[in-house]
């Protein structure tokens, strides 16, 4: 009886929720990915890097607000936090990024500010908590800088000039976001506590002073330009990418979420050469294959690790 009653039951939630926290993963990569070549594109166009960073801020805040004022996530944090979160996800780490895409094409993007990520997040980890690192996650800190090093490579031989210029500012935000992610690990942020911190701070401060004394090219941008990166500037990386990631790191945790992560170099760059037109030579995907192998030896940690 009991066996037949179990057939008609539909999957429980046990089952279903991994699968979910699967897809909601690889949606991550896509989203990362994309606006990898989304900035790209804005950075090409008429819109000042104030102007993408307005759009990321402001129109963000606008959609979060409704969340923020019902959780009021500031309750739970001293204004020590909120400054110190609102600055690695401000202006300076935005701008890097943005004018990044200037020089650099959107695969290294990808390859210098997602790809060295993990590498960065551990290296600050070891100095900020005094975790000691494995011997494979060393390794993989290693592969990582080959990596970087053969992306480099593979621009030289590819005249692309000024990629070095967009790479550097590429690894000073990644240190930024790096710093983001071991502070939210030890003051144990929640996806409001962000949203808060890294949009409606942000726009409360930059917006005005955008709309007031910043140059912009708003005017002479078309509106199909205009309203792309309205969209993905503001809702794709800091409200739907948020969201999903807290997903995925609840339902199947983390070491799957940054297997999964680990993608977004190739992906990105894959991108990057359908949509944009921009491709990678010989030295550069071999980077890719590196960076990757790099990523995965540093995001899996061995159960039982001891710290410091």
């Amino acid at each position: 009886m009991a066996d037949a009653t179990s057939k008609t039951i539909p999957r429980s939630s046990a089952e279903t929720k991994p699968l979910y926290g699967y897809l909601a993963a690889a949606l991550v990569v896509l989203v990362w990915s994309s606006w990898l070549v989304a900035s790209r594109s804005g950075a090409q166009s008429a819109l000042t890097v104030y102007d993408l960073a307005a759009m990321r801020y402001g129109v963000s805040a606008v959609v979060s607000l409704p969340f923020l004022w019902y959780f009021k996530p500031w309750r739970s944090l001293s204004w020590q936090q909120i400054v110190s979160l609102a600055f690695m996800l401000g202006p300076i780490y935005i701008f890097c990024v943005f004018k990044g895409f200037e020089y650099a094409p959107a695969a290294h993007g990808g390859i210098f500010m997602n790809g060295a990520l993990p590498a960065i997040t551990l290296l600050l980890a070891w100095f900020w908590l005094g975790e000691k690192a494995q011997a494979r996650q060393l390794l993989g800190v290693v592969l990582i800088i080959l990596g970087a090093i053969l992306a480099a490579l593979d621009a030289a031989q590819l005249s692309l000039a000024g990629s070095l210029l967009g790479d550097g500012l590429f690894i000073i935000a990644a240190i930024f976001f790096a710093a983001y992610l071991v502070a939210g690990r030890v003051w144990s942020i929640t996806s409001t506590q962000v949203l808060l911190c890294s949009s409606l701070v942000n726009a409360l401060i930059f917006v005005p002073i955008w709309w007031l004394w910043l140059p912009s090219g708003v005017t002479q941008t078309s509106n199909n330009q205009l309203w792309f990166q309205l969209l993905f500037q503001g809702m794709v990386p800091n409200i739907i990418g948020l969201l999903l990631i807290a997903y995925a790191l609840r339902h199947i945790g983390s070491a799957p979420t940054a297997a999964f992560l680990a993608a977004v170099p190739a992906t990105g760059s894959i991108l990057s050469w359908l949509m944009l037109g921009e491709r990678l030579g010989m030295w550069g995907w071999l980077s890719i294959l590196v960076l990757t192998l790099g990523i995965i030896l540093v995001a899996f940690k061995k159960r039982g690790a001891k710290t410091v």
